[in-house]
């Protein structure tokens, strides 16, 4: 089976030369088409969700070729969390031929310049995994988004935080019937960290459950970061900490970090969820040092992305691809316990 060709660029890549602009147009669906191009960039390829979505989509479209008999190039960009970068990327792919271009967005408040870019040179654009704000799609007609729904990871998230109280008695560590918590946030002001962070303690809340907020923190999405901000809020509050909600797996693994560093017992231990469901996050649940984590379909991303660049780049019917709005297509969440880990670490 032929792979597909998957070249890391640096985050700094900028057009070069006076190179002229290769054929962007979508082709006519017909048996002249022998390859296409996908430009993929990532606000940071270091982020663990999207390095597992990444391999994903590079199986996808291995499989794709050889169904198909159609070279897929996938050049993959890393935007190292500059919005500045990530334009100068969408620049480079259109300038380099690029069919399609998919963008994990640095900023979501800020997608202007992609659009701007992709929509003079005519090329099809796929969002995906940080949603951009919903008039800014409905800018241009070849926009597309690939991902989920934030709120329904919150509210999962809630629920195996609230299942985890209520279950048993132990995890109410005082006795005083209230859930002391506290939080490791993503990035300051973006959308999917704050809705992810309400959702989960508003569903606390309405599964009858008092709680107390003991701390804050913004880790970035970060293990290393969230390690550090977990040590100060146990610095702050010691064994008073009842529940820490992460935002995403790589932090909930980071407050973990920080627990087995620290001087509590293992009994001791606050109750931790996260999202994303990645692999560390996963193994984190088997042996117990997570609760739960919820599950964000990468390979179901992965897929969708891909089948929807490939029908854009060859002309293909994307009634078959059941989009929402004819723009849309959203992955659902699961929840994952000890009972059932096995099954999302075996796909």
């Amino acid at each position: 089976m032929r792979s597909a060709k998957q070249r890391i660029s640096s985050a700094l890549i900028l057009a070069v030369g006076a190179s002229m602009l290769m054929g962007c147009e979508l082709p006519e669906r017909n048996t002249q088409v022998k390859s296409i191009k996908i430009g993929v960039t990532l606000y940071d390829q270091y982020d663990a969700f999207l390095s597992e979505l990444m391999e994903d989509f590079n199986t996808y479209a291995a499989a794709k070729e050889e169904e198909t008999g159609i070279a897929i190039n996938v050049e993959v960009y890393n935007a190292s969390q500059s919005q500045t970068t990530q334009n100068n990327q969408v620049e480079a792919m259109a300038q380099d031929g690029c069919d399609i271009i998919c963008v994990n967005l640095v900023d979501r408040t800020d997608p202007t310049t992609v659009i701007d870019l992709a929509e003079k040179n005519d090329i099809p654009v796929i969002f995906f995994n940080r949603e951009l704000v919903e008039e800014d799609l409905e800018r241009w007609d070849k926009l597309y988004y690939v991902g989920a729904k934030a709120f329904e990871s919150g509210m999962m998230e809630g629920q195996i935080a609230a299942a985890a109280f209520l279950q048993d008695p132990s995890v109410d560590r005082n006795q005083d019937g209230v859930y002391q918590y506290v939080v490791l946030e993503g990035e300051p002001g973006h959308q999917d960290a704050i809705v992810r962070t309400e959702y989960s303690v508003n569903t606390i809340v309405s599964s009858g459950i008092e709680v107390e907020k003991l701390g804050y923190a913004i880790a970035n999405w970060n293990r290393a970061q969230a390690q550090n901000k977990m040590t100060q809020l146990l610095s702050q509050n010691g064994n008073k900490i009842e529940l820490v909600i992460a935002n995403n797996d790589d932090m909930a693994v980071g407050a973990i970090d920080a627990l087995k560093a620290s001087d509590l017992s293992r009994e001791e231990w606050p109750v931790v969820v996260g999202i994303d469901g990645t692999n560390v996050g996963l193994e984190a649940v088997k042996n117990g040092e997570m609760v739960g984590t919820v599950y964000n379909d990468k390979e179901g991303q992965a897929k969708g992305m891909l089948e929807l660049s490939f029908a854009l780049a060859t002309g293909g019917n994307l009634e078959d691809l059941n989009l929402e709005d004819g723009k849309y297509i959203r992955m659902p969440y699961a929840k994952v316990g000890p009972d059932d880990v096995d099954e999302y670490l075996n796909r």
